[in-house]
């Protein structure tokens, strides 16, 4: 099979936010206690963080991470989580049916943030609270000191403000198993005088709005329209979520909805343009898709916990997943979703970074290590920061339900002129066949191929442990040649490849 692209220098998409490669942690599960913090640990620094896992997520170049939640802020009630730790509360956590003792707030995962090289995205509780406890938090967080929440912040430790510029108005609001759950107009409202309040304290602050938890809930996408109709010139993002699951065990059309987030994305683009035409407004508003992941291997092992069948443990083994070879493929498709579409989407938060649905996996007391899905998200975050090209491409295709034609070749490619690199992202999705890849390559001027690694395995259903953290590794890529402007490469069947050309 034959798949030819055009990528023309002068083509392209948009200048990639750098946040589009960033990650969550939430207080559910071990995310927190025994993933990023295990006093203890034999790699434990001085705070109580373990050093293995902050090598791994500073290996992955995270530019921003969402806390505390997800399903657990709306009930989270901030200032437990601050001011002496022998003090703090022990909660129950309503979302996920566990006990939360608090040792691990605002002040520590800050410090974390700087630890690690990375932004800090807060949500605020809209859910069981609401206006006056976000300014609160905003002004604990950020404001220099000579106010009631400021000084209270000096008092516990920090002098400087926190300076977090990123902000979610709350979590999947839509959702009528979130704790205070809103229709679209309850929500909008309140969603609005809440960036309002914000903006009177710091104009300069990004805002995001919850958008839908998923394209099949039954107020989609009615919901962002009501939604941004009441905070449109308010807010900068909408927030999406979107998971991916193979129960059907059908590979070719697990790996085909890429293209239902692809269509998930134009959808609510159309209603922030429409919003934007009838506010007759001059602002833009982007996309935030602050969760994603591939996310079921885990769900049966977890249903006793999740159901109240075992009390309330704290951090115990929640959404684990093991990721397999063959969610290498769907993380690698995604994430050629959002570069392709980097115009829209400017914000993307890995769901989740450490043990939860995670690229990274930890033993309490033991070793660390990369899952197989580690992979793609790391290429992407370090080899695909510049500007997205808008590429032609001919694939052939097969027919996958409820969506259509899918292309064999998925592919995106990112130009950084800064260092004179163009990086090509490729999965075949052909079960038996290889693709061999022409690619034109116009106005770059004289290429050459710097970096060419695969990403390939017999077994679909591998995963990496922790006692063969590398049984799914890349290996370096064959055969891949540029002669008289032309890169031809031969696309293993079921891979995922990064091929990296200096121009």
């Amino acid at each position: 099979m034959k798949a030819a692209v055009v990528a023309h220098s002068k083509f392209t998409v948009s200048e990639i936010d750098p946040r589009l490669y960033g990650s969550f942690i939430e207080h559910l599960g071990r995310a927190v206690y025994t993933g990023i913090y295990e006093p203890g640990h034999a790699t434990a620094d001085e705070a109580g963080f373990r050093g293995d896992v902050i090598d791994l997520v500073k290996e992955l170049q995270v530019p921003v991470v969402r806390y505390p939640g997800g399903n657990f802020v709306s009930a989270y009630n901030w200032e437990d989580g601050v001011g002496p730790r022998e003090e703090r509360p022990v909660r129950l956590d309503l979302a996920w049916h566990t006990s939360e003792s608090n040792q691990v707030g605002l002040h520590e995962f800050a410090d974390w943030c700087d630890k690690v090289g990375t932004e800090l995205m807060m949500a605020v509780n809209l859910g069981s609270r609401g206006l006056d406890d976000a300014r609160n938090l905003l002004e604990y967080t950020n404001h220099p000191g000579g106010s009631a929440w400021s000084d209270k912040r000096r008092a516990n430790g920090r002098e400087a403000p926190f300076d977090v510029k990123l902000w979610c108005l709350g979590n999947e609001m839509d959702g009528p198993w979130q704790i205070g759950h809103k229709t679209a107009d309850e929500y909008g409202r309140l969603a609005h005088e809440t960036a309002k309040a914000m903006r009177a304290f710091d104009s300069s602050l990004e805002l995001v709005v919850c958008g839908s938890s998923n394209a099949h809930m039954p107020t989609y996408p009615q919901w962002e329209a009501t939604v941004l109709d009441h905070t449109y010139n308010e807010v900068d993002y909408i927030s999406l979520h979107m998971y991916f699951e193979n129960r059907a065990k059908d590979t070719a059309h697990y790996l085909a909805r890429s293209l239902e987030l692809d269509n998930y994305i134009a959808t609510i683009a159309g209603v922030i343009s429409y919003t934007k035409a009838k506010k007759r407004s001059a602002k833009d508003v982007y996309i935030s898709f602050d969760e994603w992941n591939v996310w079921y291997h885990s769900k049966e092992r977890d249903k006793a916990i999740l159901e109240g069948g075992e009390g309330w443990p704290e951090a115990p083994p929640l959404l684990e997943d093991d990721y397999n070879f063959e969610d290498v493929l769907q993380v690698g498709c995604i994430l050629n979703t959002f570069i392709n579409r980097a115009d829209v989407v400017k914000i993307a938060c890995l769901a989740q970074l450490v043990n939860v649905i995670a690229p990274i996996m930890t033993e309490p007391g033991g070793a660390a290590w990369r899952q197989t899905i580690f992979y793609p998200y790391y290429f992407a975050s370090v080899f695909g920061r510049g500007t997205a090209l808008k590429l032609m491409v001919d694939s052939p295709t097969y027919e996958a339900k409820d969506v259509g034609a899918v292309p064999y070749l998925d592919v995106s490619a990112v130009h950084d002129a800064a260092s004179g690199h163009v990086t090509f992202f490729l999965v075949n999705r052909h079960l038996t066949e290889a693709l061999d890849l022409d690619v034109s390559l116009l106005e770059f001027g004289a290429a050459s191929v710097v970096d060419d690694q695969v990403i390939a395995h017999s077994d679909l259903q591998i995963t990496n442990t922790a006692d063969a953290p590398d049984a799914v590794k890349p290996v370096k890529g064959e055969e891949a040649v540029v002669s008289e402007g032309r890169l031809t490469a031969s696309i293993a069947p079921l891979s995922y490849r990064m091929i990296r050309l200096k121009v």
